[in-house]
C-alpha cells in the first residue's frame, strides 16, 4: 500500500498556510512535554483504543520522533479504513535539526 511521505519543509509551509488537516503527535508524554509540533497527543500504544478521536473526514500527518512511529501508526491507520494519512520524515529530530526549538 502506498504511503505519503511529507518533509519539515512542507509541514511547515502547510501549518504556516493554516491548511486544514489534523496533526497527530504518536510520541510519549514525556517526549511532548519537551518539545511538540501543536499535534494532538496520542501515544501509539493507545491509538487503537482511542481511535475514534480521529477525524476521517480531513488530512493527518502523523509524527513522532524519528519517524519510525507515525509509519507504524499510519499503516495500522490505514489497515483499519483511513485513507489521507502522511507520515513525517525524521519526525521531531528532522524538526530540531532544519528550525531548532522554533514552530
Amino acid at each position: 500500500m502506498q504511503t505519503h511521505q511529507i518533509s519539515v519543509q512542507e509541514l511547515s509551509q502547510r501549518l504556516k498556510a493554516k491548511e486544514c488537516f489534523f496533526l497527530l503527535d504518536v510520541r510519549n508524554l514525556d517526549e511532548y512535554q519537551v518539545f511538540n509540533l501543536g499535534g494532538h497527543l496520542l501515544p501509539l500504544a493507545e491509538l487503537p483504543q482511542r481511535i475514534t478521536e480521529l477525524p476521517k473526514d480531513q488530512p493527518i500527518i502523523i509524527y513522532c520522533r524519528s519517524g519510525y512511529r507515525s509509519q507504524v501508526a499510519l499503516e495500522f491507520l490505514q489497515s483499519v479504513g483511513f485513507t489521507q494519512l502522511s507520515n513525517l520524515i525524521g519526525g521531531v529530530l528532522a524538526w530540531q535539526q532544519a528550525y531548532g526549538m522554533d514552530l
